[in-house]
């Protein structure tokens, strides 16, 4: 693919540019990914030209290893977006793993020193190398490092509000799969919770004033503490049903905000009903009146695919929190095929899609810790080479394999028999 083009003189600097989107296609990645089909490996010359174009790769992310620490703020830029296309499109454990402390400084340093787009990526590529290496010590050394950074970007009122606003995502993600003290779970829910419970209006229905970007960001607190709601056991949830408040975001200006809380209140009565199925709310029915008004909202002043957009989600909402309804969804994957049929795998799911885009069929057909959390088995298509190197590092990850991770796999849903389901496509 064009993926590979070796450039004739490289200056001292090494000139790498990131991966275009359309180098970025599944195809032109699989075609010499780690598990690519043998029948084209032979076609291509054999084993010879895939180790070729395997090193050219691998030199390639080298390059871009060594550009993050550039004095110019654009190479190092295009370097970790490089890296996260990397990330998010194949499986690079074996190469990421030797390497995880370098990229981990690296990420730091454009943590503390970057701006806002470059701290953005920084703190997307925190979450990928965690995808990439999955739950246990070495995803839990990586993150040692990184959170302190997170959470004063996160609570300093003055740094870049799109800093600010991928940490609040980031940190999510990294906390579910690499957080390995349940107690540090609930420590940073309190940083999220911090967050967006400014947004909620006031006893007199009024709401604060809120510019969007800062609603973008408690949006996204709020997301992220409803993903780690998601790895909480029975107790700890009976500490943290927020309910009763939480409908105040339903008034929010910001569509993005109306949708999050939705979400959220459906994907709590779903919690709150596997715990005790006698579950009731007190305000249930101006609770059920708001979301049906949300659900057939007309008001003037929206724009149409904000209302549009709203009222498919609040439709589905609505059935949740009044029937304990689910919209199943039926995810395809190679030969596999994965049903989304809960509004905690439904959370899940979108928060790692976040990260890997148009790479997620591909991670839930390779990487062995996104198809743990979803309860997958092992990989059906994986070559001897990535088995060996998974295998190693998978005794010293179950070792370490946390508490939370025990309840992250722990799936909530009634349909377990039904989840995966192979068929012929």
């Amino acid at each position: 693919g064009p993926f590979f083009k070796k450039s004739g003189d490289r200056g001292q600097h090494g000139n790498v540019h990131p991966f275009s989107d359309e180098d970025a296609s599944i195809e032109t990645l699989s075609h010499c990914s780690s598990f690519s089909d043998t029948a084209s490996v032979a076609d291509e010359g054999g084993e010879a030209g895939d180790d070729t174009a395997q090193e050219d790769f691998q030199y390639k992310l080298k390059g871009f290893i060594d550009s993050t620490v550039d004095k110019s703020a654009k190479t190092r830029q295009g370097a970790l977006d490089g890296l996260k296309t990397a990330m998010a499109t194949r499986i690079l454990y074996e190469f990421i793993s030797e390497r995880r402390m370098t990229i981990t400084d690296s990420i730091e340093r454009c943590l503390k020193k970057g701006k806002g787009e470059e701290q953005r990526a920084a703190a997307s590529l925190a979450c990928l190398l965690c995808i990439q290496l999955g739950s246990g010590i070495e995803s839990e050394e990586v993150f040692k490092t990184l959170k302190p950074i997170f959470k004063n970007i996160l609570a300093d009122g003055s740094a870049n509000i799109q800093a600010r606003q991928a940490v609040a995502t980031g940190l999510g993600l990294c906390t579910l799969v690499a957080e390995d003290d349940i107690l540090d779970v609930h420590a940073t829910m309190e940083c999220f919770e911090n967050l967006f419970t400014r947004s909620y209006a006031r006893m007199d229905g009024t709401c604060p004033l809120i510019s969007p970007q800062t609603s973008q960001l408690h949006t996204n607190a709020l997301l992220s503490w409803a993903l780690l709601l998601t790895i909480c056991t029975a107790n700890q949830l009976k500490d943290i049903l927020h309910l009763p408040k939480l409908p105040r975001l339903l008034e929010s200006e910001d569509v993005n905000m109306r949708i999050a809380a939705g979400e959220t209140i459906a994907l709590l009565f779903e919690l709150a009903r596997d715990m005790d199925s006698e579950f009731e709310f007190d305000a249930w029915e101006q609770l059920c009146d708001k979301l049906n008004a949300l659900a057939t909202d007309c008001n003037k002043h929206r724009a149409k695919t904000d209302k549009r957009k709203q009222r498919s989600v609040f439709r589905d909402v609505l059935k949740a929190v009044e029937e304990g309804d689910f919209q199943c969804e039926t995810i395809r994957f190679g030969t596999e095929r994965m049903i989304i049929d809960s509004w905690v795998r439904k959370r899940t799911y979108d928060a790692f899609r976040e990260f890997v885009g148009s790479g997620m069929n591909y991670h839930l057909q390779a990487n062995e810790f996104i198809r743990d959390v979803f309860e997958l088995g092992p990989p059906m298509l994986v070559d001897s080479a990535t088995m060996k190197a998974m295998k190693i590092s998978r005794f010293e990850r179950h070792l370490h394999n946390s508490a939370a991770f025990k309840a992250r796999t722990k799936a909530r849903s009634k349909f377990r028999d039904k989840r995966v389901d192979v068929g012929e496509f």
